[in-house]
């Protein structure tokens, strides 16, 4: 279905990596019994798990397996190696099933003890059909491209199996609270390990690598609330409506048990928190009409005098029936995922858990082979699998980087950057803009950010912009204080009006100084400048004015002059192959979706293309669309967009459309290739009658698990990691398809990660090569840094533009009067109004065709 592989690649130096992939050395060579299972009632795959274990140990015990050991999914399916001896296809069995946690006391779960009623399943087992493994194989050796996904299902099933039984299963991941950390906020850090197949020619290997996920802390519910709020247990005796609304929203959901009740541990999910302590918070007793506080009927009915009768109760079971729990009798149960969006500071404590240099994250994985896949493992023997234990070492090359060019006048006009960076200094951007109309808003008070303070700033920054090429005519901008919590939109239309009077001319930029990092304020003024105002805006955090540095100003000039409709640096055309051989745009796609937890329902979808030959200015175009839905509904109308931008920018139609399209999953590639590829044929025809441009369209993934370790010291960079530009396309790539990972950025900490790119329509018969060498070398234009960037810049900056477009969602009006008080009208500009309320604004056409999104 996608393009086969052409010749291997021979540009570059070879050397040998290793990589986390390890191979099956045996496969089944039988049939498989595939068998449907159905547990009733329902409970999630970790239960699942339970009861098939115990419908295994009692099939055992009673000879009906005879020694076959089938595997189980916690879902649905079951494999088994040979035939299960049942009389019919169909076969019901009934499991008594003890819950061990709601009695500690019982050393074994099936031990009835304190007159324990057992919970009664009911499990099906339905044979469905036979698997032969031979389509596998076939696929392997490159005989037939149809994936065999039935074949595949089975060794995952088989692989997963022991591994889920013995830890705590997420997708694909196997974690365990062994050197579990503890993190901000009530929430522990769980280490373990991601493993998946994946074929390649000739084998199949596993793919492991080390994982990391957050779990909530366990423990008793006082001692947790302190840790959301960071507090110690007796602070929490002056626990506010805003304190109270914070705990719950972190604790709603989350299983307890209770511990008032002696061996008896029952366990709950949290509704809610009342709103009142359990000295006040009353309710009905059963038995007659009398109310009672929670305080006294835990005194009266368990002798349990409360020690923080202050704090809220937790509410739990149905609402129209609801059973209150004073918070110190309640624990939070072990080993519940932490599925919101964890904060800042957990967020940087994951990433310093996470963060491990290539020799320690090698040594892990090399260690995690032999803890999930045990060579005693008697299911992997009755299936006739085995696995070698050692890491691939496998062939790869090493690409020269290319030669960046400057502008002409600089002292330093070419630079060819060693390990991928590479500084400013004697470099003048490649076409600087001028700046002459533009104003500061300083989002704070004179006590707290200084004007003299700002305006040392502002030289300063002033001073490296025209050593970087960027003229400033304006060198004192007017400054103006505004409230970060007051009305942003009133704040940039005033200093959109003061730049305006003050020079006479369209202002350019506003420049904004930021008190924090907080998102809040920097989403309204990008809502505000992008779809209101119609303007570049550049924020400036305020700890940079107190020390503010050339290499930091450098970085803002780089950001301001692309804003600005300037061009930093450019490849050399010979440098650019395929692209430099005929008019060619390069887009890049990306579709986002609602975060998790996130009241928004529409996802966004992003494209970007270049405006000329150098592949360094690109226009965005943007939509929202259908939540969850992962093809880009309208990519004709924005393909549209930028097709009609390339041509005004360069005089010519593309002849062709290399397009790198992120966010798309290997199950998705079908699908989203052909609705977006017909749309995109749909646009050239109707822009033009018989326009064709041939379409090379590549899917970029950053989501998957590969890892390349170097071997030799000269290999590698000073982090450990391989150098820029290193290149793999056998030994771990699909048997026959046009794939292969690329590393082109230099390590900074930990374990760097490649890009995969994967082929999925040529018509413009790229050999390996050509697309390798242009895919690396345009991660030396990415216009913000300079370093080499980990993702093609097209894909990368139409993730930007979809993450700035979250911002622009209008949630509240600004007062209408205001709208309507403002007749600005010096040197034909005009003062932009107020966007009416709408979900999603769209972008003002005056930034359409710059890189506002920087």
């Amino acid at each position: 279905m996608f393009p086969s592989r052409p010749a291997t690649g021979t540009n570059g130096r070879l050397v040998q990596v290793r990589s986390n992939f390890f191979p099956i050395t045996t496969l089944p060579d039988s049939v498989i019994h595939h068998y449907s299972v159905s547990i009733v009632p329902d409970v999630p795959p970790a239960k699942n798990r339970k009861i098939f274990q115990l419908w295994e140990q009692a099939a055992n015990d009673q000879g009906i397996l005879e020694g076959v050991n089938p595997v189980f999914d916690g879902r649905f399916n079951m494999y088994s190696p040979t035939a299960l001896p049942f009389q019919s296809d169909m076969t019901v069995f009934s499991i008594d099933y003890y819950d061990e946690d709601e009695f500690p006391e019982c050393a074994n779960p099936t031990e009835k003890c304190l007159e324990r009623r057992p919970k009664v399943f009911e499990m099906t087992l339905t044979k469905i059909t036979n698997i032969s493994m031979e389509s596998l194989k076939f696929f392997l050796n490159g005989i037939t491209s149809e994936t065999p996904d039935e074949a595949l299902a089975v060794l995952e099933v088989v692989m997963a199996h022991r591994p889920s039984l013995r830890f705590t299963t997420v997708g694909r991941c196997f974690y365990t609270p062994d050197q579990a950390v503890q993190i901000a906020n009530g929430a522990q850090l769980w280490q373990g390990f991601h493993q998946s197949l994946r074929p390649a020619f000739g084998n199949l290997l596993i793919n492991l690598d080390v994982s990391a996920t957050a779990f909530y802390q366990p423990g008793p519910v006082v001692d947790i609330m302190a840790k959301i709020l960071n507090r110690s247990p007796k602070d929490t005796k002056l626990l506010n409506d805003r304190d109270r609304i914070r705990v719950e929203k972190a604790v709603r959901g989350l299983k307890i048990v209770v511990t008032h009740r002696g061996q008896i541990r029952r366990k709950y999910k949290i509704t809610k928190l009342t709103n009142t302590d359990a000295t006040t918070t009353m309710f009905t007793l059963n038995d007659s009409s009398t109310e009672e506080s929670v305080q006294n009927y835990f005194l009266r009915k368990y002798s349990k005098k409360l020690l923080f009768p202050h704090l809220p109760c937790i509410v739990v079971g149905d609402l129209d029936r609801p059973v209150y729990l004073p918070m110190e009798v309640c624990e939070i149960v072990p080993g519940q995922r932490h599925l919101k969006k964890l904060n800042e500071r957990q967020t940087a404590e994951m990433i310093k858990f996470t963060c491990q240099p290539p020799h320690i994250r090698s040594n892990k994985i090399a260690a995690g082979i032999t803890l999930l896949q045990d060579r005693d493992d008697e299911y992997l023997k009755d299936f006739g699998v085995s696995i070698g234990k050692e890491m691939l070492t496998i062939p790869a090359r090493i690409l020269a980087p290319p030669t960046i060019s400057y502008h002409p006048a600089s002292k330093e006009p070419f630079i060819t950057p060693a390990e991928g960076s590479w500084n400013l200094r004697d470099k003048m951007v490649a076409q600087g803009v001028t700046l002459a109309s533009w104003s500061v808003v300083v989002f704070g008070t004179e006590q707290d950010i200084s004007v003299p303070s700002t305006q040392k700033f502002i030289t300063l920054l002033c001073q490296t912009c025209e050593e970087c090429g960027v003229f400033v005519e304006a060198k004192q901008p007017p400054i103006t204080y505004a409230s970060s919590t007051g009305n942003i939109e009133k704040v940039l239309i005033d200093a959109y009006m003061i730049a305006g009077n003050s020079y006479q001319r369209r202002p350019q930029l506003i420049m904004c100084i930021l008190p924090n990092t907080g998102v809040p304020l920097y989403a309204e003024i990008k809502r505000v400048s992008d779809t209101v105002v119609g303007i570049a805006t550049q924020c400036i955090q305020a700890k940079h004015l107190y020390a503010a540095k050339r290499q930091y100003c450098a970085n803002v000039c780089l950001k301001m002059n692309v804003k600005l409709g300037g061009m930093n640096s450019f490849l050399s055309s010979m440098q650019l192959p395929f692209v430099s051989d005929k008019p060619t745009i390069v887009i890049g796609a990306d579709v986002t979706h609602p975060a998790m937890g996130s009241s928004a329902t529409q996802s966004i979808a992003a494209l970007v293309g270049s405006l000329d030959a150098q592949c360094s200015r690109y226009s965005a175009a943007i939509r929202s669309q259908s939540g969850r839905t992962e093809y880009i509904q309208d990519i004709a109308g924005m393909m549209t967009e930028l097709l009609r931008s390339f041509y005004q920018s360069s005089g010519v139609k593309p002849e062709s459309i290399l397009v790198y399209r992120d966010a798309v999953s290997e199950s998705q590639f079908a699908e989203v290739l052909e609705r977006e590829l017909h749309s995109i044929i749909t646009a050239c025809n109707e822009l033009e009658a018989g326009y064709r441009p041939r379409i090379t369209y590549i899917a970029v993934q950053k989501r998957h698990h590969a890892r390349f370790f170097p071997i030799r010291k000269e290999d590698s960079d000073r982090s450990g990691n391989v150098l820029p530009g290193t290149v793999v396309e056998t030994h771990i790539t699909h048997p026959s398809e046009f794939d292969f990972y690329l590393c082109s950025h230099p390590g900074l900490q930990g374990t760097s990660k490649p890009t995969h790119y994967h082929v999925l329509h040529d018509e413009n018969e790229q050999t390996s090569d050509s697309l390798q060498e242009l895919t690396y070398r345009l991660c030396y234009l990415y216009c913000r840094a300079t370093r080499s960037v980990s993702v093609v810049p097209p894909a990368y900056y139409a993730h930007l533009v979809a993450t700035r477009a979250r911002f622009h969602i209008n949630e509240s009006a600004g007062e209408e009067d205001y709208r309507n008080s403002f007749n600005f009208n010096a040197s034909g500009t005009d003062v932009p109004k107020p966007t009416s309320e709408k979900l999603f604004s769209t972008v003002k056409p005056e930034l359409s065709k710059v890189m506002y999104f920087m």
